[in-house]
């Protein structure tokens, strides 16, 4: 017995890992088959989020419409998908030039999308454009710049799109955005506002598309970055402000949303909050407490102005 209870514990954590794996394997062939033949857009294609997603989609058997606003970049993109990937479980992608800030053209555009294939069955609007500085020093030109990427491009878009979906009573719309859209970060007006703008339409819209059997997805994650930023020692980043809010300006690894993104895709989620605890637990505060949350976010800026005067 006593040798039984030595290995009982061990085989049982190997057991639940295991079970871990398989279910998580299960989850990804079947998210990846979900897209297969499935006609897919995604916009900013060349971004480092892009970039992952399309690695995801591509090698799911989707048939891609990459976008993006360098032709360059755009052949350097399918020169590196179709190089690792399996030709007979594959398409090759097709490339379609896109300035999501350029509204009057992107009708156009929409119009070269549609003529790739026909129809779209997923379109994932991930282009986007941060600022960050102080209310007073951004120019009103700036935020109307960042309007037009993050929120009128991508609804722009999506409206020439939309009448396809609509006659085929079928397809997906997935905007990546951001925490942001949820709560408001000081020094980032312009970006918070045109995220919140965009969770707002596209809340609209999945009540709207309802009847024609449209999904409306929203992925909100923290920032999304390619590494792991730790505070230095002193820096006002390591206040209790930025305690509260440290896994939001970490952000998640675009490998990471990309998957995501595949699985809510694949399951139809109406909307995923990519969060660790304390910004997830942020956005509920801000909700039910409000005065709480302003009085943190006050006192972080307090901190900030007051480390810029001593240093």
């Amino acid at each position: 017995m006593g040798i039984l209870a030595v290995f009982a514990l061990p085989l049982l954590l190997l057991g639940i890992s295991g079970i871990i794996y398989i279910y998580q394997t299960v989850i990804w062939l079947v998210s990846k088959s979900a897209v297969q033949n499935k006609v897919v857009v995604i916009t900013d294609a060349i971004s480092g989020l892009g970039k992952e997603c399309s690695r995801v989609f591509h090698s799911g058997g989707a048939r891609l419409v990459l976008c993006g606003r360098t032709w360059e970049k755009l052949e350097a993109l399918y020169d590196a998908l179709i190089s690792v990937a399996d030709p007979s479980t594959t398409y090759t992608p097709k490339l379609v030039l896109l300035d999501i800030t350029d509204t009057d053209y992107i009708q156009d555009v929409a119009k070269e999308i549609l003529n790739c294939y026909g129809s779209v069955d997923i379109l994932i609007n991930n282009a986007s454009m941060k600022v960050k500085g102080a209310v007073q020093s951004i120019s009103l030109e700036l935020d109307k710049k960042i309007m037009d990427a993050n929120y009128f491009g991508p609804i722009t878009l999506t409206k020439a799109i939309l009448p396809n979906m609509i006659s085929r009573r079928t397809g997906q719309i997935v905007l990546i955005n951001s925490i942001q859209g949820k709560i408001g970060v000081p020094f980032r007006a312009a970006y918070a506002a045109s995220k919140h703008a965009a969770v707002g339409f596209f809340d609209c819209l999945r009540a709207e598309m309802e009847e024609f059997d449209i999904s409306v997805s929203t992925v909100n994650p923290t920032f999304i970055c390619s590494y792991h930023h730790q505070p230095a020692p002193g820096n006002w980043e390591a206040s209790i402000w930025k305690f509260f809010f440290r896994k939001v300006t970490y952000g998640v690894h675009p490998a990471e949303v990309a998957e995501e993104v595949l699985r809510t895709v694949s399951s139809k989620k109406q909307e995923v909050l990519m969060a660790n605890p304390i910004p997830r637990a942020a956005v509920y505060i801000r909700t039910f407490f409000p005065e709480m949350f302003f009085a943190i976010v006050a006192s972080g800026i307090r901190e900030k102005l007051k480390t810029e005067q001593e240093n």
